[in-house]
């Protein structure tokens, strides 16, 4: 074991590989941690990302990371926060990215609106940066205040690219079909999931942003998730009256519903209120060669190239025997539900309970999480003495006697809402309706009550932020 390794168990203390005196931790999510850190023989200051390799490959994420480095390498800007080398040991991966010492962008906002001529100055810095990225074809896809980082200088930095795509993931019909991104600065093709442009997506979020830093507030906000959604479905949003009509006219653009008429990058660059003092950066871009570390023993070859450019990856091996490990009772996650679906056939925004019976079709919403919903779905099914099927996120209960149109069979769907949010439909998929009604009625609906959410006076329905 080389001496590298040991130093790594502790990444706290001693030297990381060597070369870079570990400090602080900045902060933390499920999969890393991010250490200040300084390079013992440049006395640079920088950030260092320690990923837990396990967890990833146990959440066959190893393909996401390559991806993220893929994409940090196409995207070498002043606006950027920089990725600088990847190394990897046995247990660990470590990202060496540049230190952004001013912090958040949201912990300025956050402390009341900006001055025009300074949220200016970041919005220029902002479509600086994206429209270099998309020039190197990387789409970011959840642009929002907490992913953009402030300099010691006051300059921003986009940072977090950890939900971006690349060219090369675009369909056969030229658009992106992945639902991601942050609620309040989604662009409403994202919601619908019909497919998207995801050029005009990030535009999208420029926009909320810039509003946010102007007015302190965000454009489009309510507690009830499914009226936001509403409110960005319809872009109804009103500027204050401290706007100029310039801004006013800018930031309409910006945020119009409709992608084919919203303003592109080139527009915003000659838009008048957006060129008063700007400067166009200049700046030499290095060559993209970026290598994962494996010199003399420093670091233990792991058999994976971090380096690679490609665009797609396939199953590696120890992704393969971490997925086997996991066993037939892991649960998928489930799909994203197209949330302008749910506003078409809800009575209302509530959350509560059952928003919708159908004639042979119900919804509702559920906490509960997955893992607990189809065991829940078994339980019933064997009490009333169905034979249950499972695949993925889908459960059938299938029922032995012969009604008058044969077997009663039920198909239960979970979909996904918000990270904290089910929503489960079930519906009649074979029988007659009128055994489907009383079945529903007298066994279903009583023994699916406990799964279903209810608000509660006071209660939140806005899904837990990133860092929670």
């Amino acid at each position: 074991m080389s001496a590298a390794t040991t130093s790594t168990r502790k990444e706290g203390d001693g030297l990381l590989l060597g070369r870079f005196e570990i400090g602080k931790l900045l902060g933390h999510g499920s999969f890393a941690k991010v250490y200040l850190s300084r390079n013992i023989k440049t006395n640079e200051s920088v950030a260092i990302k320690v990923i837990d390799k396990e967890k990833i490959m146990k959440g066959g994420l190893i393909s996401h990371i390559k991806r993220e480095i893929s994409i940090l390498r196409r995207v070498r800007h002043p606006n950027i926060v920089q990725l600088f080398e990847v190394m990897a040991t046995k247990s660990k991966i470590f990202f060496v990215m540049e230190y952004v010492k001013g912090g958040e962008l949201f912990n300025k906002v956050a402390k009341g609106r900006l001055k025009e001529e300074i949220a200016r100055k970041y919005f220029q810095q902002l479509i600086s940066a994206v429209g270099f990225c998309h020039a190197r074809g990387v789409f970011h896809r959840d642009l929002k205040p907490e992913n953009i980082l402030l300099d010691e200088d006051g300059d921003l930095k986009v940072s977090d690219f950890g939900l971006s795509a690349i060219s090369e993931q675009i369909r056969g019909d030229g658009l992106f079909h992945t639902f991601c991104g942050t609620p309040a600065y989604v662009a409403p093709e994202v919601l619908g999931r019909k497919g998207y442009e995801a050029a005009k997506v990030d535009i999208w979020s420029c926009g909320v942003i810039l509003f946010v830093l102007m007015a302190g507030y965000l454009p489009f906000h309510d507690q009830n998730i499914m009226v936001m959604y509403k409110k960005i479905y319809r872009g109804e949003f009103r500027c204050p009256r401290w706007f100029s009509p310039e801004l006013t006219r800018l930031l309409k653009r910006l945020l119009d519903t409709n992608p084919e008429s919203r303003i592109t990058i080139p527009e915003i660059m000659e838009n008048k209120w957006f060129k008063k003092g700007f400067r166009n950066v200049k700046f030499y871009l290095e060559d993209d060669k970026l290598c994962s570390v494996k010199e003399g023993g420093e670091i233990e070859d792991d058999g994976i190239d971090y380096s690679s450019d490609q665009s797609s990856y396939s199953e590696t091996e120890a992704e393969s025997e971490a997925r086997r490990r996991k066993g037939p009772t892991s649960l998928p996650r489930p799909a994203s539900l197209n949330a302008f679906d749910l506003i078409s056939f809800s009575r209302g925004f509530s959350l509560s309970g059952l928003f919708e019976d159908g004639v042979e079709e119900s919804r509702f919403v559920s906490r509960v999480p997955v893992s607990k919903i189809i065991p829940k779905l078994e339980e019933i099914g064997q009490d009333v003495k169905f034979t249950v099927r499972k695949k993925d996120c889908r459960v059938s209960l299938e029922g032995s006697r012969e009604g008058v149109k044969g077997p009663l069979t039920i198909g239960v769907e979970i979909f996904e809402l918000t990270p904290s949010l089910n929503v489960v439909e079930v519906k009649k998929k074979a029988g007659d309706k009128g055994e489907y009604d009383v079945f529903f009625e007298r066994e279903l609906r009583p023994r699916l009550q406990e799964l279903m959410h209810t608000d509660q006076p006071g209660e939140s329905s806005n899904p837990p932020s990133d860092t929670e």
